[in-house]
């Protein structure tokens, strides 16, 4: 398949999705274009910030993380919203 066959297969199976398979495939595609600069990205942040980053996977891994509705739970009971 040339470059052009591509994309009109592409075109026609998007084409055909509806609802939430077209978003989701829509957030994939827009994942995988944007992740090619995701290690030019990594590369400039400071080796602080990637130890951080390296950090809170560690935790996460070792059961260590809160949900989002934990965090924003505590957060509304905090400050009142």
């Amino acid at each position: 398949m040339n470059a052009a066959e591509i994309k009109i297969d592409l075109f026609r199976k998007l084409d055909s999705l509806k609802g939430n398979n077209l978003e989701e495939a829509y957030g994939m595609l827009i994942n995988y274009i944007n992740g090619k600069s995701e290690i030019d990205d990594w590369q400039n942040l400071t080796s602080e910030q990637q130890a951080a980053i390296r950090l809170g996977i560690d935790q996460l891994n070792n059961g260590e993380g809160r949900s989002h509705n934990d965090v924003m739970t505590s957060i509304r009971n905090q400050y009142g919203k």
